[in-house]
């Protein structure tokens, strides 16, 4: 199986992928935010978005199409600006919808699977921190000149998701421990609104600040 890296890359890339994950980002916000407003269900589905995200920038990597993405200044504005703006409608949506309201009227507007799914996948998709994230770290880990490239850039990328997403899931789990406790102290899940919605605000700035080069 020529596209499994060799033992000391994989560990090497389990390591760092590992504490990648841990890291908080768009992404970990969000899911936290749906536990605590939708409970544990909703941001496991929001996990599996984001992780289809990550499959489409793994392919995307993997033939070179964000290579070309980031080398097209037209494109990267429209890709950059688009996260930015799909953040900052994330914000204002927690002011105006957020753990204030109770778990059944968000369930019945805005709790369907296919929506929690579709907002994942949209804010690592549109975040063009990630485009530069995996052009950058996966290539680290793989040799230019190795006919396999392409296959080892996608086995990869998809392990990245592999490992990243129990730490998700123990993320949305520990969340939605905290859940009927937070229930019972609305003024701090109202802060806690207003706390995600200033997160996303804050990744919306620096995903429009990045640069391509």
């Amino acid at each position: 199986m020529d596209f499994i890296p060799s033992l000391p890359t994989l560990l090497a890339f389990s390591a760092a992928s590992l504490l990648l994950a841990m890291t908080p980002g768009p992404d970990m916000t969000l899911s936290i935010s749906r536990a605590l407003a939708q409970g544990k269900k909703a941001a496991l589905f929001v996990v599996l978005g984001t992780s289809l995200g990550i499959v489409v920038h793994t392919f995307l990597v993997a033939f070179g199409v964000s290579a070309l993405i980031t080398a097209s200044p037209l494109a990267f504005t429209i890709l950059k600006t688009g996260g930015a703006a799909y953040l900052l409608w994330l914000a204002i949506q927690a002011i105006r919808f957020g753990s204030s309201l109770s778990v059944k009227k968000v369930d019945e507007a805005r709790g369907t699977p296919l929506t929690n799914v579709s907002t994942g996948f949209w804010v690592n998709l549109l975040n063009p921190k990630v485009i530069i994230f995996f052009m950058t770290f996966l290539p680290q880990f793989v040799t230019a000149g190795d006919p396999a490239v392409t296959h080892k850039l996608l086995f990869l990328g998809f392990f990245f998701i592999l490992i990243g997403m129990p730490v998700n899931t123990i993320v949305v789990l520990a969340a939605d421990g905290l859940a009927s406790w937070l229930q019972k102290n609305r003024s701090v899940m109202r802060g806690l609104d207003y706390t995600f919605a200033s997160v996303f605000s804050i990744f919306a700035v620096k995903i429009f600040l990045t640069h391509s080069r």
